[in-house]
This record gives C-alpha cells, sequence and structure tokens, in this order.
C-alpha cells in the first residue's frame, strides 16, 4: 500500500495540470464554432459547426493526428513510450467500485485545447493536441446499470457528471480534484443515471432512466452549492396534478415511468428547456395505466428553466405499448413553414415518426412517418399523436411490428444544417415479433410480461429529413449491423461525419449523401465532434475506449 500511495503521490506531482477553464453564460450561449462547451455543441442541438477548413474539396487530406485510449478504474494507466508521464488518479465515491467502464459513448467537450472524455465512473483530461491525459477521476460506485456516459458539463472553472449509481458530481477542471458530489436518486429504486447534465444560467439541470415502475423526473441543482433547485416529475404525483386524467388512476401515474435520460436544447428567447421524455410502464401493456395517452411520458416537452413549470407538451406517441421511448434529442430550427417564419423544435422518434412543432407556443405543425417499414399505428390524435393499434400489442400468438423496441433510432443524437434544411438522423427499419407472456397486469411490471424476438433488418440509413416536408430528401444505404454509430455532426464545410456500422468514420456530402471520405477505425461509439486549435480544424471520435483525432495534412 506504501509503495502504491507513493506511486500516487508522485504522479500527482509530475501530472501536468490542465489550465483554468473560466467558462462564461455568454459563452455557452454562442453558436457552435471553435470550442465545443456542451453535450450538444450549443443550446440548439442542431450539432452544426461553422468551421469550414474541412470542407467537401479538402476532405480527402484528412489524416490521423493521434490517438488515446483510455484506462478507467482504479489502475494507473500503463506508460507507453508515448505519454510523458503517469496521469494523476483522483479517486471519490460512496461504494467499493470495481464495475466495467464500456466505451466511450457521450459526447467530448473541448476548452482551451483540453478534452474531457467520459466513460461510466470515470472522466478524464486529455491535451487536444497529443491525446496525453492529463489527470483522471474515479468514481467508487455503489452499483447501478452501467450502460453508459452521454459526457460532462462545463461552467466557469468546474465540470459536472452523473454516475450510474446517481449521483451528481462537480470536478475542478484544472485539477480533477472533487468539489461535491449530490444525489439525483435512489440507486436501490432502480435508477441510473446517464445524461449529460447541461448548465443554463445558474442551473445544472440533469435526468435519469429507470425501467421499473418508478416515477421519473428532471432536476436542476445550484452549480457553486450542489443544491437542489427544483424537480419536475413527468407523470402526476398528487390529486389535481394537469394530466391525470390520462391515467387510470394516481396510482398508476405515481409508477407511470417517462425517463429523462437524453440532454435536451434550450431557447433563450423563451427561457424554455426542451426536452424529450421515455416510455409508460408497464411498458407493453396497458396493465393499470388505462387507455389515455399517459401524460407526460413520451412527449416533447418545454419547461421554464428557471422554475421546472411545465409550459407547454406535444405527446409524440401517447399510450406507447412498444417500449418506444420518446427520448430523442429535439433540435431548434428558426426558418419558413408553410410560409410563414417560425421558430420550431423537431424531433425523428424512436417510433419511427418525424415531428415539427412551434417552440414558442407548443403549436403542433407536422407529423409524418420516416421509417420505411414503421406498422404499429392506425391512427394519429387530433393534436398529430400517432395511436398504437390494438392489433399490433403484444399478443400470445405474437405480434409482427416495425420498428423492433430498440427504435427506428434510439439515443444517438441528430444533426442539422441550415445551409440545407434537412435534419440528419439514422433510420433502422428492423421487425420483431412480439410475445405476451403474461396477461395478468399485475405481471407486467415495467418491462416485464413480454418477450421480442428479432425477425431481422428491412434496411439501415442515414436520412436527411427536409423539416417542412418530413420527407427524406435523400437517403444512404448501411450495410453494417444495427444503426451507423453514436452519433452525427454536420459542419458549414457541407459534410456529415458519422460511423457507417462497418467499422469506418465517414463523411458524408450533406447535400446529397455521398460519402467522401473514410478512415476505418472500428465501430464508432460517439458522436463525431470538431473543432479549432492553433489554427487546426480537428476531427474527433470514439471507438470503444480509444478517442482518434484527425486533421488536415
Amino acid at each position: 500500500m506504501a509503495r502504491r500511495l507513493l506511486t500516487l503521490a508522485a504522479a500527482l506531482l509530475l501530472a501536468p495540470l490542465a489550465p483554468a477553464q473560466n467558462v462564461t453564460n455568454a459563452d455557452l450561449a454562442k453558436p457552435l464554432r471553435n470550442e465545443w462547451l456542451t453535450y450538444n455543441g450549443d443550446y440548439t442541438a442542431r450539432r452544426y459547426s461553422a468551421l469550414t477548413a474541412v470542407n467537401r474539396q479538402t476532405v480527402k487530406h484528412l489524416s490521423l493526428a493521434w490517438t488515446s485510449k483510455m484506462t478507467p478504474g482504479d489502475q494507473l494507466a500503463p506508460l507507453t513510450g508515448y505519454s510523458k508521464v503517469r496521469p494523476a488518479l483522483i479517486t471519490g465515491g460512496e461504494g467499493a467500485g470495481g464495475l466495467g467502464a464500456g466505451g466511450i459513448k457521450g459526447t467530448i467537450l473541448q476548452r482551451d485545447g483540453i478534452l474531457y472524455v467520459t466513460q461510466p465512473d470515470n472522466t478524464y483530461a486529455v491535451d487536444a493536441r497529443s491525446g496525453e491525459v492529463l489527470w483522471h477521476y474515479y468514481w467508487k460506485t455503489r452499483g447501478g446499470t452501467h450502460i453508459g456516459n452521454r459526457g460532462v458539463a462545463l461552467y466557469k472553472d468546474y465540470l459536472f457528471f452523473e454516475t450510474p449509481d446517481d449521483y451528481l458530481v462537480s470536478l475542478e477542471t484544472k485539477t480533477g480534484k472533487e468539489r461535491w458530489h449530490k444525489k439525483i436518486a435512489d440507486v436501490e429504486g432502480g435508477y441510473f443515471s446517464t445524461p449529460a447534465p447541461i448548465v443554463i444560467k445558474n442551473h445544472v439541470v440533469v435526468g435519469t432512466g429507470n425501467d421499473l415502475d418508478a416515477p421519473s423526473f428532471l432536476k436542476s441543482f445550484d452549480p457553486e452549492t450542489g443544491e437542489l433547485q427544483w424537480t419536475w416529475y413527468v407523470t402526476p404525483q398528487n390529486p389535481g396534478d394537469p394530466g391525470l386524467d390520462s391515467w387510470k388512476n394516481l396510482d398508476a401515474a405515481r409508477h407511470g415511468g417517462g425517463g429523462t435520460w437524453v440532454t435536451g436544447a434550450y431557447d433563450p428567447e423563451t427561457n424554455y428547456y426542451i426536452m424529450s421524455t421515455g416510455n409508460p410502464t408497464p411498458s407493453w401493456t396497458n396493465g393499470n395505466r388505462g387507455d389515455g395517452d399517459n401524460l407526460y411520458t413520451c412527449s416533447l416537452v418545454a419547461l421554464d428553466v428557471d422554475t421546472g413549470k411545465l409550459k407547454w407538451f406535444m405527446s409524440t406517441s401517447p399510450h406507447d405499448t412498444h417500449d418506444y421511448d420518446s427520448a430523442q434529442t429535439p433540435v431548434l430550427v428558426d426558418g419558413l413553414f408553410k410560409g410563414r417564419q417560425r421558430k420550431m423544435a423537431v424531433t425523428a422518434a424512436r417510433n419511427g415518426y418525424f415531428f415539427v412543432v412551434d417552440r414558442v407556443t407548443g403549436e403542433h405543425l407536422l407529423t409524418t412517418k420516416y421509417g420505411e417499414t414503421t406498422n404499429w399505428s392506425d391512427r394519429l390524435t387530433p393534436r398529430g399523436g400517432p395511436y398504437p393499434d390494438p392489433a399490433k400489442d403484444a399478443s400470445i400468438g405474437g405480434s409482427l411490428i416495425s420498428p423492433a423496441s430498440g427504435g427506428t433510432v434510439n439515443w444517438q443524437p441528430p444533426a442539422y444544417s441550415p445551409q440545407t434544411g434537412l435534419l440528419y438522423q439514422y433510420e433502422n427499419n428492423g421487425f420483431s415479433d412480439a410475445f405476451l407472456t403474461d396477461p395478468d397486469p399485475r405481471g407486467a411490471m415495467g418491462l416485464g410480461g413480454k418477450e421480442e424476438l428479432s425477425i431481422g433488418t428491412y434496411s439501415n440509413y442515414i436520412s436527411g429529413i427536409d423539416y417542412k416536408t418530413g420527407k427524406a430528401r435523400w437517403r444512404h444505404s448501411l450495410y453494417g449491423q444495427g444503426t451507423g454509430g453514436g452519433g452525427l455532426l454536420a459542419t458549414a464545410g457541407g459534410l456529415l461525419f458519422s460511423g457507417d456500422g462497418s467499422g469506418n468514420l465517414v463523411a458524408f456530402d450533406t447535400a446529397n449523401g455521398n460519402p467522401l471520405w473514410h478512415a476505418h477505425i472500428g465501430s464508432i461509439s460517439n458522436a463525431p465532434q470538431t473543432f479549432l486549435l492553433d489554427g487546426h480544424q480537428y476531427v474527433i471520435a470514439a471507438s470503444g475506449d480509444t478517442v482518434y483525432a484527425f486533421q488536415l495534412l
């Protein structure tokens, strides 16, 4: 032990430190360009970079600059001959740790030449010029589902991230030293927290997930003290709460699910935080939740960020019966719609439908089916929500549904280019047979009471969806398994970066989907990003536990 402590002390003394970051609210409000400061790049969630050095003409010269492999857990990273010194290892947490970290599935933030990389329970500061790890913070977990971590939030000289055992942890950016940690939810209740927090004004907004019959919520914490500011429950919790009449009774609503596991967008003009919510529970049957819309699960919602009060909603999968969480990232779009200038929120949902909503009023503007084989709904509600066809509900004899419960798309963030007016999104057209294995509603808790047999996939695409029509202007076929990767990036250079499901990082032409460049680095596990440093535009992406950085030769 003494030898180990000595090694740690030496590492702390020798390791270089990240510079102070001092990220302001004004920085966070800027459109995405030289730095990447929030989960979606900026508050619009477009993942559209204004950088143009890497473009349709120059992308063929994009070459590997460096790679960096993360070493999770409490083991010191090995010296490889590349690293100058061992990075500092800082530990925290309230458990024994020891659970696997998995791959890098989150957004990597960049500020002043420092990257912030995450895996579940692990956060790293990495030199953006060389890939060298500067410090590593390891959270010793109490448990929880270690399915992924979507990244950190930056504000002033602080970092914020969530843990699978449901804590919000704040670190100093310069050293990785912990400032404080606060409980978001009870891991014993089946909660697990994967989202990247978002800082808006003096709020750190966090969500969580749960696959049991538990209420879901969004919370806001003070970035300085970590004190709780407000909580918004997705489903009604008290008599008289709005939306209660969409449930069979109050008890069903209190156990109605509606996870908040994807980071949303923010509109400074209205002060609305706009996000999407997960499925109701029990997931596959009416169970005890009745035949109503089960508000505000599977919905696009707008909350006042200062109070956490609901301002409007659009139910994008009312009365969901197929585990089609609507927890996809909404994107803020400004433009003409049917001849009128509009401020809109658009989303391509897991259930295979595309929606356009006026983000000021919540007025429904458009619903279209973008999934090529989507078959589970037979009608739209008066507000444009696709309602499930009872013939496609899980049944004892089996019901053929498309998409499968994994969705036409899942958590992977889309991108939007104002140059083309297209929303770029994955489109997985799979089929499965849904069997009801327990017709007793008491057996339908959470995801239970059913079996799902995968039938296969008809087609996989990256699609460019015109927000004015809801139709794909182009589709690029993917021939690997599942979707193309961990999300998309659009640039003013006319490029769309993504994995292709076959181990390649690909640059497509945003106008027509034609591939222009690729690098075979393995399955892409997060959304690619770009930033400008020392006059060079970098493009980065992760595959498993390794970050790859590219720049022009």
